[in-house]
């Protein structure tokens, strides 16, 4: 309570005023705190709201992967029995005859079944041919080595029998046991105690998860220099594309580059996501075309650049959704034509191609004058005015594509390697992994199936055709 003034001294008097001086200023400090973090909060508010009036993100407006996209239960459908009402239906057209069976039964009757007369070769007809297929019993085949040394009378020296290919001492498991499990392993994501148990079962081969990792720890040599070969390739390359995805190794965040064309694939993880990754890869190297996604490492390591328009579709889409009704549908509907020209470019002309670019270009000129007035509009308007001269690259080469999407497919396995597994347990299975990544796609593009392709490495020869 306020005290009685009147029996207050001067000098009590100033320090009651001191004291109420200084609780105001303390006061008017803590409004002020107020007042800024209540403008704060409000920000944030306005943030949250409209995040709440943005449509979600899924796979089909961003980036986000399939797996993450919420998929609508679908209706329940009838189950029919036969062909559908008001159509006539189809023979089943079966599978192919084997052109040269491994056994041939012939099944031909010795009497009638009604009267049991006897039935000659001339009453006999063809009534059915048909295969049935069956899987050997499979095992493994030991091959026992004994090798003889031989002692000389005269000098007294020691010669030793020389031994075939692929029978030296060492490892008992030849090149296909190991080109097996390495098919399994990085092809077909089995654990290592899954594949050892796998080897076990089906084949009889007994196998711990220590001589697997061992085996391919000793084929690893063979994978480094078949990626050194395709590396050097990639440095001649005229176009390179390129993506990322992030792995973990021994539980710390990594990434996985990839980079790509019509004829080599290059596989490589590293800590970093910066454009130190790519200027190591590409070693001095500036590829005529890079085709990418907007992401900023991989910008400016070529002398042109093809952005990929399956992402800005998708990020129009986005705008769509999100409210902007000026700038995004016309936008897309841009795009949507380039895409359509991108499907058949490659047996165009040039003067043709250069004549769809300035069609293009002129559109785009429409589009550009527009004034969106939704936040996503005004985003995207920003964008293309700074990277428009990127979006038609694709109509000036017509061995070049209008997105990113092969690079995208070469990294689909890696991320399902990474669900399935959960990661790396080593820097050396991680670059060993990319490695064999980078010889399957290779050697995919050549024709040749993953197995083939792992096997040849192991034995020495190349995946690369000559060139």
């Amino acid at each position: 309570r306020l005290p009685d003034l009147s029996t207050l001294s001067h000098e009590q008097k100033d320090a009651l005023i001191q004291a109420l001086w200084a609780q105001v200023q303390a006061l008017t400090a803590q409004v002020h705190l107020l007042i800024a973090e209540v403008a704060t909060l409000q920000g944030r508010v306005a943030e949250l709201e409209a995040k709440l009036d943005a449509p979600p993100k899924t796979p089909d407006n961003s980036s986000l992967p399939p797996s993450q996209g919420k998929k609508p239960n679908r209706d329940e459908r009838p189950v029919r029995n036969g062909p559908r009402p008001g159509s006539i239906g189809r023979k089943g057209g079966g599978r192919l005859l084997a052109e040269v069976p491994d056994e041939t039964i012939t099944a031909r009757p010795s009497c009638c079944a009604h009267c049991e007369a006897a039935l000659g070769e001339a009453d006999l007809t063809l009534a059915a041919r048909f295969d049935k297929l069956d899987l050997p019993k499979a095992a493994p085949m030991v091959t026992r080595v004994e090798r003889y040394a031989g002692h000389c009378r005269c000098c007294g020296a020691t010669t030793l029998a020389p031994l075939p290919e692929g029978l030296e001492p060492g490892t008992p498991f030849s090149l296909n046991i190991v080109a097996l499990a390495m098919y399994l392993r990085f092809v077909h994501h089995v654990s290592y105690r899954r594949l050892s148990r796998l080897l076990l079962e089906l084949f009889g081969l007994a196998i711990s998860e220590g001589a697997l990792d061992t085996a391919f720890q000793r084929g690893k040599p063979r994978f480094d220099a078949e990626t050194s070969a395709i590396l050097a390739r990639l440095r001649r390359a005229r176009i390179v594309c390129s993506d990322e995805t992030g792995v973990r190794i021994d539980g710390h965040g990594c990434w996985t580059w990839v980079f790509q064309n019509a004829e080599v694939v290059i596989h490589v993880i590293r800590r970093s996501r910066g454009a130190g990754v790519v200027t190591e890869a590409m070693d001095g190297h500036r590829p005529a075309i890079w085709v990418s996604d907007l992401y900023g490492a991989q910008r400016g390591h070529a002398e042109a650049w093809q952005i990929c328009l399956a992402h800005q579709l998708r990020d129009c889409r986005y705008a769509i959704e999100a409210g902007d009704t000026i700038f995004a549908p016309r936008m897309k509907a841009l795009l949507l034509r380039a895409v359509l020209l991108a499907r058949r470019h490659c047996h165009l002309a040039e003067t043709t191609r250069r004549e769809y670019r300035r069609r293009l270009e002129r559109a785009l000129d429409a589009v550009m004058a527009l004034a969106p007035t939704n936040r996503h509009g005004q985003r995207l308007r920003k964008r293309y005015g700074k990277l428009r001269e990127h979006l038609f690259t694709f109509l000036d080469h017509p061995d070049v594509t209008a997105d990113n999407n092969s690079s995208e497919r070469e990294l689909r396995p890696t991320a399902t390697y990474r669900k399935v597994t959960g990661g790396f347990r080593s820097t050396w299975g991680a670059d060993l992994y990319a490695e064999v990544r980078s010889v399957i796609g290779t050697a995919t593009r050549r024709g040749t199936d993953a197995y083939q392709a792992i096997r040849a490495t192991l034995q020495g020869q190349s995946v690369l055709a000559p060139g």
